[in-house]
């Protein structure tokens, strides 16, 4: 297997019922360091191909590698010392403060019942300055804006250190300003090596910063590629059913829905 992808998938299968496919023969390959948009319209399985990569669904067949390990080899918490998922919303079960709440990304890297030590308390803390959530740490997780609490569990993934950064609708609950903070985050991070792949049905977000571009539709790949290959009028009109018109502004590839009349 070669090592030079971060992820790869062979003829993945899934389907949640019989004569209900949702992944279908999925094949894709995703470089080390590289920021990758799975970009299609709701319903089409981008949920539940980064569930599937994550080991929270086992595929009916096919084969799926990370960091050149086949997935099955993986412990649940090898797996994670190397994968992190900031889900598209997320449940916090206690009255966690921020800090705490973030804190428990530190989990999969400590030994079995080994406690924090500073060190992962100052990692929490330089996560959450470069977030910009410092005035949030002693606040509940619960008391949080969807847009604060989607930062926080995005900060609670990075204290992971991960290798594999995946993202379900990362922006979606988010306003302009902290759309902007996030995508910018995202892509300091793929300068220092982290891989970034992250689900979205914004092809504008999805543009902003993405190296590559996977449309998927009905959990099939209909194309692959660079952004500038992919993300065109034609493409993109067969991804959503629907007239989308890609045009240059200020050397920023952004869409327009074309009139229906």
């Amino acid at each position: 297997m070669k090592t030079d992808f971060m992820l790869a998938l062979h003829h993945v299968r899934f389907g949640y019922d019989p004569g209900k496919i949702i992944l279908n023969d999925l094949s894709l390959n995703i470089a080390r360091g590289s920021i990758t948009a799975i970009l299609g319209p709701n319903g089409t399985g981008k949920t539940t191909l980064l569930h599937t990569i994550l080991g929270l669904l086992s595929p009916e067949s096919g084969e799926i590698f990370i960091a050149g390990k086949n997935q099955t080899i993986y412990t649940r918490r090898e797996l994670s010392q190397v994968v992190a998922l900031v889900p598209q919303s997320e449940v916090v079960p206690f009255n966690f403060s921020v800090l705490e709440y973030v804190l428990l990304g530190r989990t999969p890297q400590l030994g079995f019942l080994d406690m924090p030590q500073t060190e992962d308390v100052e990692l929490v803390r330089t996560v959450l300055v470069q977030l910009q959530l410092t005035e949030l740490q002693d606040r509940a997780v619960n008391e949080l804006s969807g847009g604060e609490q989607q930062l926080v569990v995005l900060a609670r993934a990075l204290v992971q250190k991960p290798q594999l950064l995946l993202l379900d609708e990362p922006t979606s609950h988010l306003d302009l300003s902290n759309k902007g903070r996030l995508l910018l985050v995202l892509r300091q991070l793929a300068q220092q090596g982290v891989t970034i792949v992250f689900s979205t049905h914004d092809p504008d977000a999805a543009a902003m910063i993405a190296d590559h571009l996977i449309l998927i539709r009905s959990g099939a790949v209909l194309d692959a590629g660079t952004l500038r290959d992919v993300f065109t009028s034609e493409k993109l009109s067969a991804t959503y059913q629907t007239n989308v018109e890609v045009v240059l502004v200020q050397d920023h590839l952004v869409t327009l829905l074309r009139s229906m009349n």
